[in-house]
This record gives C-alpha cells, structure tokens and sequence, in this order.
C-alpha cells in the first residue's frame, strides 16, 4: 500500500535537489541510502530534475538531514528552504 511523501524540489545554485519528508523505518543509513534511491527515482519517473537529494525527518526531536554531503550542509543552515511542494507516492 502506498502513501503520500511530501518532498521539496530546489534549484540551489542552478543544482536541482529534491529533498523528502521520510526517515527508513529501521534508521540505519543502509535504510536512509535504500530509500533515498528509492524516493528520487520515483521523482525522476514523476519528471523532476533530480541532482542532489535528502531525507528530512525528526530525530530525537531535532530536525534531521541525511543524503548528499553538500545538500545536506545547505539545508542545516537553511531549514527555512523546507516548503513542501510536491507529493509522490511511495
């Protein structure tokens, strides 16, 4: 059964980056890479440009990055870019 994943779709720097409100259901990074995978190529086959990716997600009640190093450096110092523009489902 699927359900809807919000996701952020970012031009930074003429760098497309699709950013995605999920976490892996056992939190290893293994699980993070498997489903970042998964996520970004469901948004390649919904026709958006995908370059760099990330997973947002809470962790111990911060708000959390996990994917591309350079994106994920961007985002912890731009949270405010998190608006949700799109859904896929996964």
């Amino acid at each position: 059964m699927s359900h809807p994943i919000p996701l952020v779709h970012l031009n930074i720097q003429g760098v497309n980056c699709a950013v995605f409100d999920a976490d892996a259901l056992n939190h290893s990074n293994q699980a993070r890479s498997n489903l970042l995978a998964q996520l970004a190529a469901r948004a390649r086959a919904a026709g958006l440009a995908v370059s760099k990716r990330a997973l947002a997600f809470r962790e111990n009640g911060r708000l959390t990055f996990f994917g591309d190093d350079d994106l994920v450096r961007y985002l912890s110092n731009n949270p405010r870019a998190l608006r949700w523009t799109h859904e896929i489902q996964a």
